[in-house]
């Protein structure tokens, strides 16, 4: 297939969204409480649909279950892959996602929930928060139980361009002030620890998973290496951020024209700044700032040209 999918993003209403996605992104959200654009997704709850070419209206998990082809033949009933933009406006709840086998046994056959963030922009000092202080399960249920959260989280500085590794059993939530895009296993699976006593639209607190936390959290907690490494080519400088056996992330900066060979199963592609022009065998492609589109088996050759930044992904 010689054509890119491009796709129609999704949006999720949040408690802790906001507006940067139409500020940044110039975005069409349903609120001012928006907090997740689904870019690329196959998940039954928010499937992204092919904008236009030969397959036009088609959801991405259509396309996985009747031209698996196109992902290079790759086993597996699900799509793997989820690429997300999140704003978080206000802080996020600190929360933990089950592996594959606690999810499939515990999560109606739902996947596990390994993730990575690219921070796109950030506030001055923001923060995140990655991991905890715990040495033992009980430690860790003793300080959730007391409400010790300033003493068992674990705060880091963010910047823009930082990158992190988010594996399964990690303790983790966006603080105020953040938009990042995430790339994650196809999973919808979140279990909180603490919400910060919120209430929502109608005066209820969210749903809290305590004893599921406890079960899947890492403890004591383990830093997930991420070794950036970067390349120049002519016209591109390509930052290789993460590989695992759930997924490749990469950064693509492009300034002028750059040739590339996608030979992948398949690749996933989010344009987070600038603007510029897919080329394949004589036709062209606008792309800009807030484009997602995948580069499906088989597309080989091609060229960007322009001045953009893209975060490329792909699982093999």
């Amino acid at each position: 297939m010689n054509q890119p999918l491009f796709l129609k993003p999704i949006f999720q209403e949040r408690i802790w969204g906001g507006t940067a996605l139409r500020d940044q992104f110039d975005y069409n959200i349903p609120s001012d409480h928006t907090g997740e654009c689904w870019a690329i997704s196959a998940h039954p709850n928010g499937p992204s649909v092919v904008e236009d070419g030969p397959f036009s209206g088609k959801t991405v998990a259509e396309l996985w279950e009747e031209r698996r082809d196109l992902f290079g033949g790759m086993k597996g009933e699900v799509f793997p892959l989820l690429t997300k933009i999140l704003d978080a406006s206000t802080d996020l709840s600190v929360q933990v996602h089950p592996n594959d086998e606690y999810a499939r046994i515990n999560e109606n056959g739902e996947l596990g929930k390994t993730e990575c963030w690219y921070i796109i922009d950030c506030k001055q000092g923001a923060e995140m928060i990655y991991g905890h202080t715990a040495q033992s399960k009980k430690e860790f249920a003793d300080k959730v139980e007391k409400g010790e959260w300033t003493s068992l989280l674990r705060r880091v500085p963010i910047q823009p361009g930082d990158f992190f590794f988010v594996p399964s059993g990690t303790v983790h939530a966006l603080c105020e002030g953040t938009l990042v895009l995430e790339t994650q296993q196809s999973s919808d699976t979140t279990y909180r620890v603490y919400d910060y006593d919120r209430i929502d639209a109608e005066g209820n607190k969210r749903e809290l998973h305590i004893e599921k936390s406890i079960d899947v959290s890492t403890i004591p907690h383990v830093d997930a290496p991420v070794e950036s490494i970067s390349r120049e080519m002519n016209g591109v400088r390509i930052t290789h951020f993460v590989d695992s056996s759930f997924f490749s992330v990469e950064k693509w900066e492009v300034s002028g024209t750059a040739d590339f060979q996608q030979n992948k199963p398949f690749m996933l592609f989010s344009v987070i700044d600038g603007e510029g022009v897919l080329k394949k065998e004589g036709k062209h492609s606008p792309i800009k700032r807030g484009a997602h589109f995948i580069l499906p088996n088989g597309f080989d050759e091609f060229s960007l040209e322009g001045q953009l930044t893209l975060i490329a992904s792909w699982k093999e």
